[in-house]
């Protein structure tokens, strides 16, 4: 078996260190649509406990519905000038029909009868529906939700698309202008995507991390 990365190396060092948060785009620029799949690729196929993706990613296009976001994002430019607004909202609730999807999607996807997967079924309806973790389920569902944004970051990255996090927002009035009341889902945070303002200052700041000691130890 082959060690060598698909990816060189020093290419992937590059990359996270290009990366920053952009506080400014150039809304002249549109992520063309070949590399918007491959964003939303990497959304659709991060990973999650249990693989039941208590997720939806809400991508904002309409320029009226971002410039009623803006207020309720702290003022923040890059919710109107970015490419693409990406919301991330997790689901409130776990419940059986939506493990029971997931259950008939991985018989069809890999050619096994659902009634073999009953157990496990029942062992993600016993913890995330009836279990103690029922109560505390929508923490569970935000987490999951952030590591499916760290994956969208990273991807961005390695094509040289600029990316904002962004947790400077109001959860409710986002639910409330993106019709989500009452649906099961919620906003926990949102991505701008796109690239970068020429006249970013940002851009030229070094990047500021512990150093490697600091945050990794070996046990």
């Amino acid at each position: 078996m082959s060690n060598m990365s698909k990816v060189d190396n020093e290419v992937l060092h590059n990359q996270m260190n290009w990366r920053y948060a952009c506080k400014k785009f150039d809304s002249t620029k549109q992520i063309r649509e070949s590399d918007w799949n491959i964003l939303a690729e990497s959304l659709r196929t991060a990973a999650s406990s249990y693989g039941l993706q208590p997720w939806k990613f809400l991508v904002v296009q309409n320029p009226e519905l971002r410039a009623q976001l803006l207020p309720l994002s702290w003022g923040q430019t890059p919710v109107t000038e970015a490419s693409h607004l990406i919301v991330f909202t997790y689901k409130e609730k776990m419940d059986e029909q939506h493990i029971e999807k997931l259950i008939q999607t991985t018989a069809q996807v890999r050619g096994i009868d659902a009634a073999g997967l009953e157990g496990y079924k029942n062992m993600m309806i016993g913890d995330l529906v009836k279990g103690p973790r029922s109560e505390v389920i929508n923490w569970w569902a935000q987490r999951q939700a952030y590591i499916a944004m760290g994956t969208l970051l990273t991807t961005a990255s390695l094509m040289e698309i600029d990316t904002l996090p962004m947790e400077g927002l109001d959860p409710a009035g986002y639910d409330k202008v993106l019709n989500l009341v009452g649906t099961g889902w919620k906003t926990v945070a949102a991505v701008a995507c796109g690239y970068r303002s020429a006249d970013d200052k940002y851009q030229h700041n070094k990047k500021v991390r512990f150093e490697m000691k600091d945050v990794v130890e070996f046990r």
